[in-house]
């Protein structure tokens, strides 16, 4: 089973980068670099990630598609290749509200646009001299303009980071493959993979053509309650705070709303600790792999059944190491 890492701002980024080098002994297939808050930017960690390993993939797991201009896009993740040739991922998905407006992005029409930097992206680090006019991509005679490098062209992947299903079915007719999010049961895959199924057709191409890693919160302790403590903790402040997931999830929407009514945006620590008390075990276990490393290992094999080609894992808690040697080889 390949297995990949997910690492977001919980842990400093020197500590990181050990923990990708530890990922890449232990035989894991990638490290994935969060940007989904205004906290840690994913390129430079990337880099970093890039400079200490030799053979794992090295991934954005997900920049967003309106903060970046497409050729400033392309430029960094062909920078980004010629620091780690052929093991670079690009991530790109639309981000989510309140987070967008609260910084003047205008989220209007996210199919059109992640079409549009897709399509001009792809063609950009194919090394093409581009011009496109769309109605949210505009380039007049670009290229990536490398003077004294390597002019071949780039290969970089291109995945989709997609929770509902008209994005998922973009992700199936135009992307490399699909980051499927985390915080959902294994059995939202199979509404997801129908999806993925019917845009893949529409390109003539069949699910087995899409890659599919799947996020998944891994809480793992020896101590099973202190694991699902810190599972829980982090899912009251996605109940409360990110709906396009928690639409996905499959929890009771009673839940959902009852937290929204605890937790503001951004939420305070002290709020995340009094909602989570509303949380039961159940639900903490029906979309995290939390608990003892036995229990963990059950539940990221319910993922793959449900369809994810590799499970890239969050790890919660200061025991990273105790999570890679849980799934590695």
């Amino acid at each position: 089973m390949r297995v990949a890492l997910y690492l977001q701002d919980l842990h400093p980024l020197r500590e990181g980068m050990e923990y990708a080098r530890y990922a890449e002994q232990r035989g894991f297939d990638a490290v994935w670099q969060a940007e989904s808050r205004l906290v840690r930017e994913a390129t430079v960690p990337m880099a970093a990630y890039a400079a200490v390993t030799s053979r794992i993939k090295v991934a954005s797991g997900i920049v967003p598609i309106w903060t970046r201009n497409v050729g400033l896009l392309a430029a960094t993740f062909a920078t980004l290749d010629e620091l780690a040739p052929g093991r670079v991922v690009l991530g790109l998905g639309a981000w989510w509200e309140p987070l967008a407006s609260k910084v003047g992005v205008d989220r209007r029409k996210p199919l059109r646009a992640m079409r549009e930097t897709v399509e001009a992206t792809r063609r950009l680090l194919a090394m093409e001299r581009v011009t496109y006019h769309g109605e949210f991509v505009h380039l007049d005679d670009v290229e990536i303009d490398i003077v004294h490098g390597d002019r071949s062209p780039k290969h970089v992947p291109i995945y989709i980071g997609a929770t509902g299903m008209q994005m998922m079915a973009l992700a199936g007719e135009i992307g490399d493959g699909v980051l499927l999010n985390y915080m959902v049961s294994p059995a939202y895959n199979a509404q997801a993979l129908e999806a993925l199924a019917t845009g893949a057709a529409k390109a003539g191409r069949s699910l087995d053509d899409i890659d599919r890693p799947q996020l998944v919160v891994c809480s793992v302790d020896r101590d099973r309650d202190l694991a699902l403590d810190r599972a829980r903790e982090l899912l009251t402040q996605y109940l409360g705070q990110q709906p396009h997931i928690m639409k996905a999830s499959g929890v009771d929407p009673a839940l959902i709303e009852e937290i929204g009514k605890v937790l503001t945006w951004p939420a305070s620590h002290d709020e995340i600790l009094r909602a989570m008390r509303l949380v039961p075990d159940d639900v903490v276990q029906q979309i995290t792999a939390s608990g003892t490393p036995e229990e963990c290992r059950a539940k990221v094999a319910e993922y793959v059944e449900a369809g994810a080609t590799c499970p890239v894992l969050y790890p919660l808690g200061d025991d990273v190491q105790l999570m890679i040697d849980t799934f590695g080889v």
